[in-house]
């Protein structure tokens, strides 16, 4: 699976009753994709793919396949309790997506033996190439990953840890194994601020949740970082990614919460998080503002 570009987390956004609100939806991934998204990831992490039901996160992912209308890959979120990924993973692939996400187990965490059969029921679940999220519950040895990759079915991996040395390992093994068509992914929260060390190790790709909020900002420090300009990449850097990095830290889940407050900041009416998370407060959204004006004004 080939992507070209920043890969795009939408966000899910609710209505003031509560429910998920598809025609903004479809707006938000329709600007996306024209933004120059290289891929859009529905219903995972910055989708909130914790506090949907199994029928609200299919719904999304057949939303966002509409909105993307074959113009780039769609790559939809499948995880948790294993019969409710499961069900997830059939209604993502019944609704046009191209491949899954596989998210971490609910709560438990078993060996590597049973991670490797956790990826593989879900890869046969839904007959879609699958790409693997290590991160939490979910992490990979470099013998499972070495298993993971003589499945075909099996074509990328998320690293949300970031062990550089760990996932080296894996970039290395994986290519031992034969497979050119593997595609390596930065999954940690703001990836911009990491993304130049992932770099170094053969990990070209990043997931971008301000794209979701800022695609002027998010393209501008994805244009620099492509054509090796470190003086405006780190410019970008230090004066928007590391001070919405300093705000992020201050909650847990303000990695999803920031995005919609920045999405609600530019007018569009995504609503709140789900509970557990919470939103910011009115001076940590006014402080939000300020950074993304800095930002802009780099531009």
């Amino acid at each position: 699976m080939d992507f070209d570009g920043i890969l795009f987390f939408p966000v899910t956004p609710f209505t003031e009753r509560g429910s998920v609100d598809h025609e903004l939806l479809a707006a938000h991934v329709t600007t996306g994709v024209e933004a120059g998204a290289g891929g859009v990831f529905p219903a995972c992490g910055t989708g909130e793919f914790h506090a949907l039901s199994a029928n609200e996160a299919a719904a999304v992912t057949r939303t966002a396949v509409a909105a993307v209308a074959g113009r780039v890959p769609v790559v939809a979120g499948a995880g948790g309790p294993l019969g409710h990924a499961m069900e997830v993973a059939r209604a993502a692939a019944d609704a046009g997506a191209d491949a899954l996400l596989i998210l971490p187990p609910y709560l438990v965490g078993g060996t590597q033996e049973g991670l490797i059969g956790y990826v593989e029921q879900l890869a046969a679940a839904a007959d879609l190439p699958v790409i693997v999220y290590h991160r939490g519950t979910a992490q990979y040895s470099v013998p499972a990953m070495r298993r993971l990759a003589a499945n075909p079915r099996v074509v990328g991996f998320k690293d949300g840890m970031g062990d550089i040395g760990a996932t080296q390992s894996i970039v290395r093994a994986v290519a031992e194994e034969g497979r050119a068509d593997f595609a390596f992914f930065n999954g940690l929260l703001t990836a911009e601020l990491t993304q130049g060390a992932y770099r170094g190790i053969g990990v070209p790709l990043y997931s971008s949740a301000a794209f979701a909020m800022a695609p002027d900002l998010a393209n501008a420090y994805y244009r620099a970082y492509v054509d090796g300009d470190e003086a405006r990449r780190l410019a970008l850097l230090d004066g928007f990614y590391r001070p919405l990095v300093d705000l992020r830290d201050e909650a847990p889940g303000f990695g999803v919460s920031l995005i919609k407050a920045g999405l609600r900041l530019s007018g569009l009416a995504v609503g709140s998080v789900r509970p557990p998370l919470v939103g910011p407060s009115p001076t940590q959204e006014a402080r939000l503002a300020d950074i993304l004006a800095a930002g802009r004004a780099l531009l």
